[in-house]
């Protein structure tokens, strides 16, 4: 529930400024704004009231938001508007460079959102990671790590003989860039594997990276009720060995736990300078009901702090970064061979917020959905800003306008195609 309301309010703040990008420049250039809505109204609205000339409104279905302009081919689909003669106020009847400022409002309102949040974030908490190089235990490895060589313990180096700057960034690097290959540093020697585009797309469809930083296991707080309370389990314990199998980090402690599913197992903890046992029944999915302690308790963890000033350009950075990231992406999904299995709807959007209401993480992830929105709405396909951009810049250049049939035409298609992809997208969990 948390994480749903987390995602709601992002997309409600998004979406009215979208449209707000819109609007605006429509009322500057004297275009008629008919209705200004948060979330779509197919037969009733939750709410609305007439201001002037311009209807506000929030509708029942939560897919997006619009502004209906006058004379203009969009979602609403108005085609006996159309059939009028064009009026003063109406959109078709305003110079193409006019038309073009209102429809590429909405994205330049996302770019500039998103780099302001990310500025005033790290102007508030700056920016925390793991170099490479810090992350001294090595790493921890999953099954697709296994596959491609990789072993627990492993010092990543490079990815296709590149530095890669934080250690939590190398999953999305090797997936963005498509590498080849991947280094690492193992008992003193240098050992390079190869990635082959199956692993790619077994990284692509995971929700959880392939490797992690190693860190010992050390209790920092109890689930009441559970069975490591019960078994008599201490915050500040440090968990060494599972049924007399050493477990120095903390996925050695999920594995044995795993392992004994179902079973009674003897943990071996250290607690101050002292050595003890417990008995402790491990349940059927192989948690036993507590937090390690974080990372940073044992690791070297880069601090950054800016300044109002200096956070600025750093937002700005952090904004071209996740572009960069999403054209890559896009790339990706018509590349490599089963990457249009990764797409996720509303279900998967909302896994990526906190369970706990974070401020920091929800507005960090608002800016990247910010950006995400812009790029997505930039693309040349009907029915998105980008398409109409499309049209507006044949139009300029050809001194032609595109005819208002195949206008109406396109703008189905669009429809079509993107109400298809948000079915597959959001039926991603009957695919698992």
């Amino acid at each position: 529930m948390t994480q749903a309301l987390q995602l709601l309010l992002s997309l409600s703040i998004l979406i009215v400024l979208h449209e707000l990008g819109h609007f605006i420049p429509a009322k500057l250039f004297k275009t008629k704004v008919e209705k200004f809505y948060l979330f779509f109204d197919p037969w009733f609205s939750l709410f609305k009231v007439k201001r002037g000339e311009t209807e506000y409104g929030i509708g029942w279905l939560p897919l997006g938001g619009y502004v209906k302009i006058a004379g203009m081919i969009d979602e609403s689909m108005d085609k006996e508007q159309m059939k009028q003669p064009p009026q003063p106020w109406e959109f078709r009847s305003k110079p193409a460079w006019q038309r073009l400022i209102i429809m590429v409002g909405g994205v330049t309102v996302n770019v500039i959102l998103g780099v302001l949040i990310y500025a005033m974030v790290l102007f508030a908490w700056g920016k925390e990671y793991l170099p490479n190089e810090n992350a001294t235990h090595g790493v921890a490895c999953d099954s697709l790590a296994l596959k491609i060589g990789l072993r627990d313990g492993d010092k990543i180096l490079s990815v296709d003989n590149q530095y890669v700057t934080s250690i939590n960034k190398v999953p999305a690097v090797i997936i963005l860039d498509q590498a080849k290959t991947i280094q690492v540093e193992r008992d003193g020697q240098k050992l390079e594997f190869p990635i082959t585009e199956e692993d790619l797309g077994m990284m692509l469809g995971s929700k959880k990276s392939f490797i992690t930083p190693r860190f010992p296991s050390v209790v920092d707080s109890l689930i009441a009720g559970m069975n490591a309370e019960k078994s008599g389990l201490q915050k500040g314990d440090k968990i060494i060995a599972i049924n007399d199998t050493p477990t120095p980090y903390h996925n050695d402690v999920q594995k044995s736990l795993f392992l004994n599913k179902s079973k009674a197992a003897t943990i071996t903890v250290l607690r101050g300078t002292d050595t003890s046992t417990i008995t402790c029944n491990v349940p059927a999915e192989g948690g036993i009901g507590f937090y390690p302690q974080n990372l940073d308790k044992f690791l070297t963890i880069k601090k950054e702090s800016f300044g109002f000033v200096e956070s600025i350009p750093a937002g700005m950075r952090e904004g071209w970064e996740k572009i960069e990231m999403q054209v890559k992406t896009f790339s990706v999904m018509f590349s490599v061979s089963g990457a249009h299995k990764s797409l996720g709807g509303f279900y998967s959007i909302a896994q990526a917020y906190s369970p706990e209401w974070d401020w920091q993480s929800f507005w960090t992830f608002t800016a990247f959905l910010s950006i995400v929105l812009a790029f997505m709405n930039l693309l040349p396909i009907p029915a998105l800003d980008g398409g109409h951009v499309v049209f507006l810049l044949y139009e300029m250049v050809t001194r032609r306008k595109p005819n208002e049939k195949f206008m109406e035409y396109a703008q189905y298609a669009g429809m079509f195609l993107l109400l298809a992809l948000m079915v597959y997208a959001n039926t991603d969990w009957l695919r698992r």
